[in-house]
């Protein structure tokens, strides 16, 4: 499927992000950067929500090891955008989601990406199976 053929609706998950005044650069729309802000909040909460449990205190972390996002058209500050969560592979110590930022009016995403989170012990770092309460969580996308 084209990028430009997504839609909202082929996300099992949604998460919304209020845009704020410091996302908007001097050009006058939401700075590049800020992109990947949104797909960190977006998969983290939706992490928090669905396992029901605070992960930063869990023995596992993800941490993230790859990003990408291709850039469709610009978002705007004041104003609300959605961020689509889907999973493309969840393996034995990573998950890879595929993401879209969506902001009214437009129904077509204003960027596609791409997140990688690596499961790690939060102590040592060391590379570690992705917990069951995060499987599970992931598992419904």
């Amino acid at each position: 499927m084209d990028d430009e053929d997504l839609r909202l609706g082929d996300f099992p998950a949604v998460r919304t992000i209020t845009t704020r005044w410091m996302d908007e650069d001097v050009y006058g729309h939401v700075n590049n950067v800020t992109y990947y802000s949104y797909f960190d909040t977006a998969v983290n909460g939706y992490l928090i929500d669905a396992a029901g449990t605070d992960i930063r205190r869990l023995d596992a972390v993800g941490i993230v090891a790859e990003t990408s996002c291709r850039f469709r058209r610009e978002l705007r500050f004041p104003g609300d955008v959605r961020v689509g969560i889907a999973v493309d592979r969840l393996g034995t110590s990573s998950i890879v989601y595929r993401l879209a930022i969506f902001q009214d009016p437009d129904p077509a995403p204003a960027a596609v990406g791409r997140f990688v989170h690596v499961y790690v012990e939060s102590a040592s770092r060391s590379v570690t199976p992705v917990p069951d309460v995060i499987r599970r969580a992931v598992g419904r996308l």
